[in-house]
């Protein structure tokens, strides 16, 4: 659902869950232009850092590292794909971090793919076509379950859950635009059947939420 936005949901302190990678960058730098006082967390210190935004080290996995995390924050995005360590272990970790965020009154944010959009209204999940790739599944699958969390989480928790575009991350070609169209649950694509947004622009759609809210308690897709 949407609900309208109130002077207390808008946010200036933001953390970020992942900062270094490259959706949470992109995010990162974005909120930084914006003014917006950035925290981004990693499990290893970030290799190239960005102006005006504090970078510390933390994981979602370390109790502690999760209350600094919401230590001050107005809202935290986590920006963490299920794979490598990671593979299996995010969905119960974002499921304790909200819980901890509802009972701090902190907004949440998460990053999820493309794979649990659905292709068409009423049609399959994209994850669940014949030209999705299996290597890519189980990541998918993981997220559509983070996603299915959050629907079930109480009411007490204001989140918002981002697919991007369904072509999405460094071999995506293209500067930064200034523009974006936002959907609901299924993918968009233009009038050349391509779905597809830029890392620069997906950092400009999540500041946007993230400073004038938009989405409650509901999933959104950002492409151009």
């Amino acid at each position: 659902m949407t609900e309208s936005v109130t002077p207390e949901s808008v946010t200036t302190n933001v953390s970020i869950i992942g900062g270094s990678g490259y959706a949470g960058s992109h995010i990162a730098e974005a909120a930084a232009v914006r003014g917006l006082n950035v925290r981004s967390f990693s499990r290893k210190e970030a290799a190239q850092q960005i102006a005006g935004v504090k970078y510390e080290t933390g994981s979602i996995a370390e109790p502690a590292d999760r209350a600094r995390i919401l230590d001050g924050a107005d809202a935290v995005v986590i920006a963490i794909a299920p794979r490598g360590d990671m593979a299996g272990k995010v969905r119960p970790l974002i499921a304790e971090f909200a819980a901890e965020a509802a009972a701090a009154g902190v907004r949440l944010g998460v990053i999820g793919g493309a794979g649990s959009l659905l292709v068409s209204e009423g049609g399959p999940r994209l994850v669940d076509t014949p030209e999705f790739g299996d290597e890519f599944k189980p990541e998918a699958q993981e997220m559509g379950a983070v996603l299915e969390d959050l629907r079930a989480m109480p009411e007490g928790l204001d989140w918002f859950f981002v697919s991007p575009a369904g072509d999405f991350g460094p071999w995506v070609a293209g500067e930064y635009t200034g523009e974006y169209r936002v959907g609901g649950d299924v993918l968009l694509k233009d009038a050349n059947g391509k779905s597809a947004i830029g890392g620069a622009d997906f950092g400009l759609a999540i500041t946007d939420e993230l400073e004038t809210p938009r989405h409650h308690r509901a999933r959104f897709t950002v492409a151009y």
